[in-house]
């Protein structure tokens, strides 16, 4: 088993400190509240004054913290300790935070590699969860016993911008999952229906509608956005309008719904109408 560090103790950091000690690693902690420490210790942890220390006890350092600016200065405090150590980042940031970082660990001596968390602190350890790596690929395959006994490990590259990336691509569509289903969830609880007796209604149609997620992902890479349309964004911008006008006679603010709405009224005005949805990301393309 192997020596591991883990730097930050909040709710997903002790998790995977718990996960490590649980499954038989020799695990050092280190948080600047030294009190949430205690039960990993009494687990069987040992813990470090400082996070140079904890870099020092060990070959694999995993960082946790809430931004990147917490793990810049938690890193610059272990700056002396990091040369020929091995270093994974699970903070949650942006693609150019990752490789900002990746490059300044790269200065130091260490080898990086950047992670993305897709779970809650409680799935760490079980079946379900999934960590996305990127960065360097040696210390992936050095560690990746450790690294599964986490979740699920998938390793995306060499670029360490990708696991931030895919990480923050897969919350996209969770919330644009959430965000729909609170609207269709206000709109029903307007009429005073309950939410959850429209759930067995709503299931079923949105796994129906995934299962066009494939052909829309064709067009979105082929940029044939208009092959073997069944319903094009003219008609569809018809229903975007009514779910709109609707929420508004409901007293519903279409806060979520208004900006597909522009985007497909938009797309539309460009001579795209016979397109199929897919064809909105073109729009959204050119905003970045």
């Amino acid at each position: 088993m192997s020596r591991i560090s883990v730097l930050g103790l909040g709710a997903m950091g002790t998790a995977l400190a718990a996960t490590l000690v649980r499954k038989g690693h020799s695990v050092t902690v280190w948080n600047r509240t030294q009190s949430r420490a205690k039960p990993l210790v009494s687990a069987g942890a040992m813990i470090a004054a400082t996070s140079a220390e904890a870099v020092a006890a060990s070959e694999l350092t995993i960082l946790c913290v809430v931004d990147y600016a917490a793990a810049g200065a938690v890193l610059a405090e272990a700056q002396d300790a990091l040369r020929g150590r091995d270093l994974v980042n699970l903070t949650n940031g942006t693609p150019r935070e990752a490789k900002d970082l990746a490059d300044w660990a790269e200065t130091k001596g260490a080898a990086y590699l950047d992670g993305g968390i897709m779970a809650i602190p409680p799935m760490i350890g079980d079946r379900g969860a999934l960590i996305l790596y990127s960065g360097s690929n040696a210390l992936f395959e050095r560690h990746k016993p450790s690294l599964d006994a986490l979740a699920e490990s998938r390793h995306l590259g060499e670029d360490p911008s990708l696991a931030a990336l895919y990480d923050l691509a897969l919350l996209s569509g969770m919330y644009g999952l959430f965000s729909g289903f609170l609207h269709a969830g206000a709109l029903v609880a307007s009429s005073g229906g309950k939410v959850t007796d429209f759930l067995p209604l709503l299931l079923p149609w949105i796994t129906a509608m995934s299962g066009t997620l494939p052909d829309l992902a064709n067009k979105v890479d082929s940029g044939l956005h208009d092959r073997s349309v069944v319903s094009n964004l003219a008609m569809q911008r018809v229903a975007l309008e009514n779910i709109a006008r609707a929420s508004r006679e409901q007293g519903i603010a279409p806060d979520f719904i208004e900006p597909m709405l522009r985007l497909a009224t938009r797309r539309i005005a460009e001579g795209h109408g016979s397109d199929d949805i897919s064809g909105v990301i073109e729009t959204i393309r050119r905003q970045t």
